[in-house]
């Protein structure tokens, strides 16, 4: 099966109340666990890149990759920049195989983001490629995404309206107060649900994102802390809170904290109980299957998008 845009998962998202599992990828494992997932669970599926993982891995690494995962799975998968930050890099991934990009102008003012994201929708959708835009700030720390919590600012519902007529981009990535990175909350985590609720009623039928969206599920944190981790004070967005998002028009769910999270206490466990293992497929395999666990319990407990397909 080749891959698909987000168009028609997002149609289905949006009549079914639930949202998609956008998850960042940085190499094999990571994509062989989050697929088996989605396989396992019938489940629709993105996989985004950043810009940090096209460095990483590369670019013709992650799209053979994706392409071996379309050919074992047969499953409907979306491949997507995550964060394009100017139009040469989305671009490059349009020219390169994606078939959805995200341009990221929310640093800009109004008049300027709304201008870049024209730029890159025009030329995307020439190519049959859809776009994701930003409006609002997320706080937190993302690869090269860095935002002060003193510079993050929430969605303005109005400008989301006049952004989505001006550019006629695909989905919007908006600011209801989470954030980016395992350090989503000091006290009670909150979010604007009233301000979504506005926006989703002001764009009837058109699809939101919410980015910085990890639960940082306390059981991976515990087991890095265990085995030699120094993750304090941690804390995501409680899964309640994104179960009540998707009924409310969003339809894709970024996750890429938990990922890091779930892989590293496991290989750190691994190597706390097996010291003297020096073979990276004795550590890397249990890391896979921990990965695959957790996107289920996301598939079934966080996105409602089991058995969609």
């Amino acid at each position: 099966m080749p891959l698909v845009t987000s168009k028609a998962m997002f149609e289905k998202a949006y009549a079914g109340k639930y949202a998609v599992g956008a998850f960042n990828v940085n190499n094999m494992e990571i994509i062989q666990g989050i697929v088996e997932a989605a396989k396992e669970e019938k489940s629709p599926l993105i996989l985004q890149v950043s810009a940090g993982a096209r460095k990483y891995a590369k670019h013709i690494y992650l799209i053979k990759l994706v392409e071996a995962a379309l050919e074992d799975s047969d499953l409907p998968i979306c491949l997507h920049l995550d964060h394009g930050e100017d139009f040469d890099i989305c671009k490059a991934c349009v020219d390169g195989g994606f078939s959805s990009v995200m341009i990221d102008g929310s640093k800009y003012s109004f008049e300027e983001n709304i201008a870049l994201t024209k730029k890159v929708v025009d030329y995307a959708h020439s190519k049959g490629v859809v776009v994701e835009a930003e409006l609002g700030r997320l706080a937190g720390v993302e690869d090269a995404v860095k935002v002060n919590s003193a510079d993050a600012t929430y969605t303005d519902p109005d400008q989301a309206v006049e952004f989505v007529e001006k550019t006629g981009v695909d989905s919007l990535a908006i600011a209801i107060g989470t954030s980016h990175g395992a350090y989503k909350f000091k006290g009670k985590p909150e979010l604007d649900f009233a301000r979504l609720e506005k926006i989703s009623s002001m764009l009837p039928n058109f699809p939101l994102v919410l980015h910085g969206a990890s639960t940082v599920l306390p059981e991976f944190v515990a087991k890095c802390n265990e085995f030699g981790g120094n993750i304090a004070g941690a804390q995501g967005v409680p899964e309640e809170m994104l179960l009540q998002a998707g009924q409310l028009g969003v339809c894709k769910i970024n996750i890429d904290t938990d990922l890091r999270l779930a892989m590293t206490a496991s290989i750190r466990e691994h190597l706390a109980n097996h010291p003297a293992d020096f073979d990276p497929r004795q550590y890397l395999k249990p890391a896979r299957e921990a990965i695959k666990n957790m996107v289920k319990h996301k598939i079934r407990n966080v996105l409602n998008s089991s058995n969609r397909l």
